[in-house]
């Protein structure tokens, strides 16, 4: 009888083994297919990205294109609003013309600022209070004053008694630095911080974020140390947001604020060395990167990336006015050896800022961004060699974990701000570096009621909403997707193979994705395995402001409607938010022609007039550019394959 018993309970301990293999198994598989779709998802938030920089960077091109080639834009006004370069104020120009009204309940601050100030305002922060403007721009000023004083290079020194935090990009959200604080302690002169660059556009909170860097400096300038990111440039800022905030949250002073910053941004160090071992800088080296040369550069001369160094070898001088005529302010040929960075200079910090590592040796263009190079293990390796240098710590990716390590460890990369495309999308990350130890990497991600919901449930939201902003990339394409579909086409039959299909997305769309596998996602799939290619603009398109307008024109404008927006903006320099029609129609006809869009004036005319409700003479920008948003008629995935259905 005993081993009868033994017997059966061998053989049910066996079963239940084997249920628990075949559970664990099948859980193991919802988690990486989870997973996979999650990274699906942050590499369509990525790619998305990277094109819109890509986009931005070709404004320098447009920028240059519009100097060098065109002697006026608006005979009847000269000067013009279209100012590139602007002259910034002094302190008593501003600051004598901005009280403080007793009504006031937001914080005070006092001048010289201490410890108590950084207390006062992130308490303040986060009871949503407003700093004065008057407060803004006295930080802004002393920032400038002391930030003159600093080295191109920030060289750092830890001890046994005294460390180092590293951030990265913090891009506006204000919640990820007070977690940084709650976890690692405000910053102070026995804990010093360096802040890895943008930290501003994108979130809702930059001008926060920005005040609370700028007030722990000025206390602790030897202690707290600054690096400018790709986004610490005012042109960048009008795309990105920050601009926009600033003006929302400061109607009356947000100009003087803009202008004031512009000047700051430009005396942030470019980079900062650590123990004479380790460099960090915001983007990343090229092969030509020259140390030394980044040491003397005049480096509040780089305004803006996309205020590339004009020409100085043209020979014809009616060229070289042209900005006297275009934008006031602009440089004239006199000074520009002593306004502007030489065009190697300028590509240098241009390397530093906006640069990515690779996998793959070499160094070649950043086809992603537009802007910098990808750089690979070999160019690591020399440039470390050649400075005597070990590592290479770098922000500007945003990472899933935070931070990642790369170039058999001598490139890192940390990236602070989490839920940076989505809710639930990526971890934040800092780096504690200690004196003669090892690099601790901190992760956290921001809680809310997204991160709070189980894993599928998160995926679900990351990928809907990284299948929304891709099918609004595919809409605002669907004439020249259309007719790539057709010409591969050739039964006629409406349908191609999934792999046509891919080749002709990428081919239109220029972005690096998974197509094949997101083609579940997309388009209608028949039996046979062909794609119904005119799924691909299912249930979306673009709302028209007026009915009557070709479709190709709308398309064409919702493409380029963030480039236009930054133009238009520019033009509005009492940001009014007011153009006239003639900028209206003058400013298109110089970008179209830059980027040869073929579109009948007629039709810009006509539907800049019907826009006019009012038939004032102008144009309400920020509205018209409204008017062409991109209407989801179904927000759910394709999931008629059970196969793929979400777990």
């Amino acid at each position: 009888m005993g081993c009868g018993n033994s017997s059966l309970n061998n053989k049910k301990s066996e079963k239940a083994l084997k249920a628990a293999l075949v559970i664990q198994n099948w859980y193991r598989g919802c988690r990486a297919w989870l997973r996979a779709r999650q990274q699906y998802a942050l590499a369509i938030f990525e790619s998305i990205e990277y094109a819109d920089e890509q986009s931005q960077m070709q404004l320098s091109d447009f920028f240059s294109f519009l100097l060098e080639n065109y002697t006026h834009l608006h005979k009847k006004d000269p000067e013009l609003s279209c100012q590139l370069r602007k002259s910034t104020k002094d302190r008593q120009d501003y600051m004598g013309l901005i009280e403080v009204p007793d009504s006031y309940d937001g914080p005070r601050l006092q001048f010289p600022l201490t410890f108590t100030d950084i207390v006062l305002l992130v308490e303040a922060f986060k009871h949503q209070k407003i700093l004065h403007a008057y407060y803004v721009l006295e930080v802004l000023f002393e920032t400038k004053k002391f930030l003159k004083q600093k080295l191109n290079f920030t060289h750092i020194k830890t001890s046994p008694s005294k460390g180092l935090t590293i951030c990265g990009d913090l891009h506006g959200k204000l919640d990820d630095l007070f977690l940084i604080f709650y976890k690692n302690g405000l910053p102070s002169g026995n804990n010093p911080y360096l802040f890895n660059g943008d930290f501003v556009d994108r979130g809702r909170n930059s001008i926060e974020v920005l005040m609370i860097l700028l007030v722990s400096f000025l206390v602790y300038p030897k202690d707290i140390h600054l690096n400018r990111g790709n986004h610490e440039d005012f042109m960048m800022n009008m795309r990105y947001g920050f601009t926009k905030e600033i003006l929302n949250k400061y109607k009356l002073h947000g100009k003087k604020i803009l202008q004031t910053l512009e000047d700051v941004y430009t005396w942030l160090p470019i980079g900062a060395i650590i123990d004479n071992k380790i460099l960090v800088i915001h983007g990343g080296i090229a092969e030509s990167t020259d140390l030394n040369l980044l040491h003397c550069i005049e480096r509040n001369k780089m305004k803006s990336v996309l205020l590339p160094p004009a020409s100085r070898n043209s020979t014809e001088p009616e060229k070289m006015k042209v900005g006297e005529i275009i934008m006031s302010g602009i440089i004239t040929p006199k000074d520009v050896s002593s306004e502007q960075l030489s065009k190697k200079e300028w590509e240098q910090i241009i390397d530093i800022l906006w640069s990515d590592p690779r996998g793959t040796k070499g160094c070649f263009p950043n086809t992603g961004r537009g802007g910098g190079c990808y750089f690979g293990p070999d160019i690591t390796t020399n440039i470390l060699n050649k400075y005597h240098l070990k590592r290479i710590i770098r922000s500007h990716e945003c990472r899933p974990e935070g931070y990642e390590i790369c170039h058999d460890g001598k490139v890192i990369t940390v990236f602070s701000a989490s839920n940076y495309y989505e809710d639930g999308s990526n971890r934040g990350a800092y780096i504690r570096l200690g004196y003669g130890t090892a690099l601790e990497f901190f992760q956290y991600q921001v809680t809310n009621s997204t991160c709070l919901k189980p894993l599928h449930q998160r995926v679900n939201v990351i990928e809907s909403s990284a299948i929304r902003i891709l099918k609004e990339k595919i809409i605002s394409r669907k004439t020249d997707l259309t007719h790539t579909f057709q010409l591969r086409d050739y039964s006629k039959s409406g349908k191609l193979s999934v792999t046509q299909w891919a080749f002709s997305m990428e081919s239109i769309l220029g972005l690096n994705l998974p197509w094949r596998t997101l083609s579940l996602y997309l388009v209608k799939i028949d039996k046979d395995g062909c794609v119904d290619y005119m799924s691909s603009f299912q249930d979306i398109h673009i709302e028209k402001p007026v009915e009557e307008a070709e479709s190709t024109l709308i398309e064409t404008l919702y493409r380029y409607r963030s480039d236009l927006q930054m133009v238009f903006n520019i033009i509005d320099s009492d940001c009014s938010g007011q153009i006239s029609m003639e900028e209206f129609w003058t400013t298109w006809k110089l970008f179209s022609s830059h980027y040869n869009v073929q579109i009948d004036d007629s039709q810009i005319d006509e539907l800049a007039n019907t826009m006019d409700l009012n038939k004032d003479g102008s144009i309400d920008f920020n509205e018209f550019l409204k008017a062409f948003y991109v209407v989801h008629t179904y927000e759910k995935l394709n999931t008629s394959n059970a196969k793929h259905s979400h777990y």
